[in-house]
């Protein structure tokens, strides 16, 4: 008997949700449909990191590298936090890539270079870095094209920001930042 009741006040509950319009579409009726299409935006226009941007970054870093005489490795991620590309050179050490990736995740959220990120944590002026398992150390930067942030590199070893701006800036030729402002 219990069971019967719960589930008629549960198919009770799903009709009444059914049958009542929500605000938004008591709003959208109330309208125009021309006008409520124009006033909201309905989907977004975003640029995506391709496969070969994601390689071409990876190729430009080691080359930096390579001539600074220093060992990295790198993880470039999609806007989304999709690992993208990730490579070690010869020689990195065995931990460098999940470094780079943890690295570039940071980036990626807090929309910075981790040397900031790890400023504010260090000056006590924002701590959620640190109890939100981010990993707030030096080496990876946002990709910035259009005042939109479309992935992340993280670099490990070395000048791994450094590495990661001549990248942006060898492959992108200008048109991406490391700065969302």
């Amino acid at each position: 008997m219990k069971n019967i009741l719960i589930i008629s006040g549960t198919l009770a509950g799903i009709l009444m949700l059914q049958s009542t319009p929500s605000r938004a579409q008591q709003q959208a009726s109330s309208m125009p449909a021309k006008q409520a299409a124009s006033e909201t935006k309905l989907t977004r226009d975003i640029k995506v990191i391709s496969s070969a941007g994601a390689r071409a970054l990876a190729d430009a870093c080691s080359a930096w590298a390579e001539q600074n005489k220093q060992t990295v490795a790198m993880a470039i991620l999609d806007w989304g936090g999709n690992l993208v590309e990730s490579h070690a050179m010869e020689g990195a050490a065995m931990n460098s890539i999940d470094t780079a990736l943890l690295k570039a995740k940071s980036a990626l959220r807090w929309r910075r270079a981790t040397s900031e990120t790890n400023k504010m944590v260090r000056s006590g002026e924002n701590l959620a870095p640190t109890f939100m398992h981010d990993f707030p150390q030096p080496g990876a930067l946002p990709i910035v094209v259009n005042g939109q942030v479309i992935g992340a590199m993280g670099v490990s070893g070395a000048d791994g920001e450094k590495c990661a701006q001549a990248a942006i800036d060898a492959v992108f030729k200008g048109q991406a930042t490391s700065s969302t402002k």
